[in-house]
């Protein structure tokens, strides 16, 4: 896996590391390569499910690096092109498109993560403005992107039906970021203070009182792109066998440790079938089909399986696996990450809550 610093994130201020890592962006937007499935209307390729699984699997034969990961991309973009008006497809998505602005995501508050629809954050009617006034917390790489998307209450007197979608500009007068650290010592997580922001009404998707139909479309989104994602955490990304082998070494050929060898062996199997489940729900949602529960599926096993893969090569290095520090003072990777994985169960909806998805709509069972 890349590290922050190498992955090409864009915005407004974002910080190139090379002339390659510009060129090949730039290259790949002028294409539609960034968002190969969108319309080129709106900076895409035009491609159909299949084309893009070509253009993917091509990308990965030559070893290309993905030229744009955004949460524009991945989460906002789809929701726009369902719900948002011309305007403001076409005002907002190009701009994604060419990685000219980094959004961040504004769900959950203090007071209101596994409820999400309780949120308490105020939009209060201002002419043809919006002033909010509320906080939001775990806001991801708040401190770097350039616009929000966040949900507001916009109706005291509905829970659901009382949440409006907004997009706000993170330079607007009003808006305050603190950044927060994990118990790995580092973290992507920021809080976000909104006092007095005003923000046109022209920014509200899909209409007033209307969000929460686009917070459970883009969730879905966000919790595969999780769970898909979540078995990268750490910047070395080589197989787990090859990682425990310098751990453990080989005995005839052999990882040395035979219930360790057993573990590792189940957790592969366990890997190659998550992948062609992801990659069978790629190719449906691309396709516009599939079930609405397989988000949760893929963002809860996922997890659970980066979870596992790291307490193995914790289990491999042994008292090592716990060094803090190097012998020349430098911070290690294997304890950070291994902690690190601790969040994938609670970040995009604990997993006790996609449990209780599936028992609902998939399993149908009673009481679920």
């Amino acid at each position: 896996m890349q590290s922050d610093r190498e992955i090409c994130w864009g915005g407004r201020d974002f910080k190139f590391i090379s002339d390659a890592q510009r060129d090949w962006l730039r290259a790949c937007a002028s294409r539609g390569f960034t968002v190969p499935t969108w319309p080129q209307a709106y900076g895409g390729a035009g491609l159909d499910a299949q084309q893009a699984k070509v253009l993917e699997q091509e990308m990965a034969a030559i070893d290309a690096r993905p030229p744009l990961v955004s949460f524009g991309v991945s989460m906002l973009g789809p929701a726009l092109l369902h719900f948002g008006t011309d305007e403001q497809k076409a005002s907002y998505l190009p701009p994604i498109a060419r990685g000219e602005i980094r959004w961040c995501q504004g769900y959950s508050e203090p007071n209101s993560g596994s409820d999400l629809a309780s949120l308490a954050t105020r939009a209060e009617s201002d002419g043809d403005h919006y002033v909010i006034n509320g906080q939001k917390i775990w806001t991801s790489y708040a401190d770097h992107a350039d616009w929000i998307f966040a949900l507001v209450r916009t109706d005291t007197n509905t829970k659901h039906g009382g949440i409006s979608f907004v997009l706000i500009d993170m330079d607007d007068p009003g808006i305050t970021t603190k950044p927060i650290t994990l118990i790995s010592g580092k973290s992507p997580f920021c809080e976000v203070f909104f006092d007095n922001v005003r923000v046109p009404k022209a920014n509200c998707v899909a209409g007033e009182n209307q969000g929460w139909t686009v917070a459970k479309a883009l969730l879905a989104h966000e919790r595969q792109s999780i769970g898909s994602a979540s078995l990268m955490v750490s910047t070395d990304d080589r197989p787990l066998r090859e990682r425990v082998v310098e751990l453990v070494g080989l005995d005839e050929g052999r990882l040395a440790e035979p219930m360790l060898r057993a573990s590792v062996a189940q957790w592969e199997v366990d890997k190659a079938a998550f992948d062609a489940l992801v990659e069978q729900a790629q190719l449906e949602y691309r396709s516009g089909g599939g079930s609405p529960t397989t988000a949760s599926l893929l963002k809860y096993y996922g997890a659970e399986l980066n979870k596992r893969k790291f307490e193995l090569l914790m289990t491999a290095a042994g008292n090592d696996g716990v060094e803090w520090r190097d012998v020349d003072g430098g911070s290690t990777d294997l304890p950070r990450s291994w902690l690190r994985t601790k969040a994938n169960s609670i970040e995009g909806g604990t997993s006790e809550i996609q449990l209780n998805i599936l028992a609902k709509h998939t399993l149908r069972l009673p009481g679920a």
